[in-house]
This record gives C-alpha cells, structure tokens and sequence, in this order.
C-alpha cells in the first residue's frame, strides 16, 4: 500500500506542475452576504459582528452572464455561501437565474432558516448540494454557534430537505476539544437523519478561531479524530475528512477519496460579497490576497493572469518546508492555515513515521 501511494503522490506532484500551467475553474464561490443569524465561535469570515457590504442582483445576473459565456460549455459549479445566504431576500431571485443559465448549485447554510416554503424554492431554483452544519449534541452545538434553539431548528431543516427528496445533502462537523468525545453519538444521529454523507473537520486557525483559547485539537486529539473516520470508512459509511490539510502516509487517502491538493486558485475561486475577487473563502483577506474586484475588473482575465501567489507552491516562501521529505506532497499545505506575516504554516500534520521521497 505504501508503495502505491508514494506512486500515487509522484504522479499528483507532476499533475500539480501542468495544472498551475493551465488552470481550471471548477468551482466558483459566491459569498452572498456576511449577515448571519448565528455568530460561531470559529467563524473564519467572523459574520454576524460585521458591516456587510452586498451586491445587488442585477450584478450577480450580469456576473453569471460572462461567466457563462467566457467559460461555456464547461461551467463550474456554484458554491453559495455567507453568512447564511438564505437572509437575502432575492436569494431565489438571484439563484432562479443561475439555475436558467444552466448552472449547477449547491450551498452552505445553517438550516436554520429552511421551512416548506424555502423547501419549494430550493427546489423550483434547482439546489443540487447543500451543506449543513452540526457541531456538537444540542448543547454543544448551541454555545458553539451561540444561538439558543440552533441545534433542533438545524435538524428539522435536515429532515425537511431528506423528506422532500434532495439527493445530496451533507452533514459537516467541525472538531474540537469539547466535541470530539461526542463522536459516536453524532455517528448515531447521521445515521437516523439518513444523510448523504458526514464531512469530519477539525477546527482551523482562521478568524475568530484564532483567539479562542480551549478549543483547537492537540496532534493526540487529531489522530483520534482521524482514526474515527477510517474505521467508519472501512466500514462501509460515508464519513469523510475535508480537503484541508496533507496528513502523511499514514493517512492519506484513508479518510477521503483521494489525496491533498489545495484547490486555491487552481480549481476554485470566490466572490466576495462586495465583489472583491479570492482564491479560497477561508484565506486572510488582505492585498496580497485579493485579485481584484468584479466591479472594477474582468473576471475572465483575473484567472487566467493573475492568482500568481496561490499557483506558487508555498513551501518556496518557508525555511521550514524546504528541508522537509514530503514538501512536493505537501507543498506547504492549505493557503487557508497560511501566516501571511510569517511566511510559514500554522498547522502542520504529516506524521513523518512513514515517508515517501520524490524519486531522483
């Protein structure tokens, strides 16, 4: 197995060379708004304490418009986001309209807000995937999202979307050091919800996560986590790790379908709610970052010539990477744990008790 996976990376690692080369938009994020009725204690975009600055739908009808003819007959799917995007009060609107078009849509919500009415607009605007989410049991779950009732209204939205037929609909757990010893019980709860399939994560150091003190796993408290989801994998459940992070042999490809690529301005870019254009929703918003603005700048010509900083394996900028046996697997990791000030990871999980080399 170790072999084929060393095999598997090399081959990943070439791959990656052409695919910064030529880029190829996948999936493109719309951040709606910033307004949330939650105010999560990790949120990375810290919503709900902010101004939120927001498009008005006729830019977004336009927006949809060019990137339907620039990028036609492949468009990327859309990935709706906030805050919580069902606040707007021309979501169905905005969305009607990329359904017309021809896009494929999915969205992440806290289900707090579905009920039978939004149920039959998701479903005449053509919703393909939705993301929910569950961080903990019903008191968990409220402290960490900080809204009293979130936990039940979250549920009945799940089992209103299971109930009116959606075919994809996810569950995402986000880790911590209260939560993880409620794994098994969240388990139970997938299970009887009946859900497509349960996103395992653990907590990021990104926005408010950044100054909450008690909450982030130590590297024990990831490894249970991981080793949680293979053996729910191999038994058969569709339990899965998110795209975050490069974790070393012993765990890649074991806990999702394939291995670490950090999709960041290779496969995935973001618009922001005041139309400022990103890689990854989750990365620090600062100069650097941003590449540019859908009011001001073409789309199109934003992503086949600028995106320089995230099609740059990062390990270049870090005296630490450098020296490491696996940095062409890694590359650094995810742009959205990346210290920009620093220039080095925050989080770093690749347990060097097996490695592979690239081959010389």
């Amino acid at each position: 197995m170790e072999s084929i996976k060393c095999t598997h990376l090399r081959q990943l690692h070439e791959y990656r060379q052409e695919l910064r080369k030529k880029p190829q938009l996948r999936r493109l994020f719309l951040e709606l708004t910033l307004r949330c009725n939650e105010k999560c204690l990790h949120c990375g975009s810290r919503c709900n304490d902010v101004v939120s600055e927001e498009m008005p739908k006729e830019v977004y009808f336009e927006f949809l418009d060019k990137v339907k003819k620039d990028f036609s007959p492949k468009l990327p799917m859309l990935c709706i986001t906030g805050g919580e995007p069902l606040l707007r009060s021309d979501f169905a609107e905005i969305m009607g309209y990329a359904h017309k078009l021809g896009f494929r849509w999915g969205m992440t919500s806290n289900a707090t807000l579905i009920d039978e009415d939004k149920l039959g607009m998701l479903k005449e605007t053509g919703l393909a995937t939705i993301s929910v989410s569950i961080d903990g049991l019903r008191e968990t779950h409220d402290a960490f999202r900080r809204r009293k009732g979130g936990f039940d209204e979250a549920v009945r939205g799940i089992k209103l979307l299971m109930q009116g037929g959606f075919k994809e609909v996810q569950v995402t757990t986000v880790v911590t050091r209260k939560n993880i010893g409620e794994l098994e019980e969240l388990f139970e709860l997938m299970k009887e919800l009946d859900v497509d399939s349960w996103r395992v994560i653990g907590i990021e150091p990104i926005g408010r996560a950044l100054e909450l003190d008690g909450y982030t796993l130590d590297m024990a408290q990831q490894r249970q986590m991981l080793d949680f989801i293979r053996t729910k994998r191999y038994e058969g459940w569709p339990v899965m790790y998110g795209c975050s992070h490069y974790l070393g042999l012993e765990y890649e490809r074991e806990v999702r379908d394939w291995y670490f690529l950090c999709n960041a301005g290779v496969y995935t870019a973001s618009i922001m709610a005041n139309g400022n254009i990103a890689a990854c929703l989750d990365i620090e918003r600062r100069p650097e970052t941003i590449q540019g603005n859908i009011l001001r700048d073409d789309f199109t010509q934003v992503w086949k010539e600028r995106f320089e900083i995230f099609r740059t394996p990062l390990w270049q900028k870090s005296e630490k990477c450098r020296d490491c046996a696996e940095r062409d697997f890694c590359e650094g990791g995810s742009y959205h744990s990346w210290d920009f000030d620093k220039n080095e990871q925050r989080v770093c999980f690749i347990m060097h008790d097996q490695e592979c080399q690239m081959e010389t």
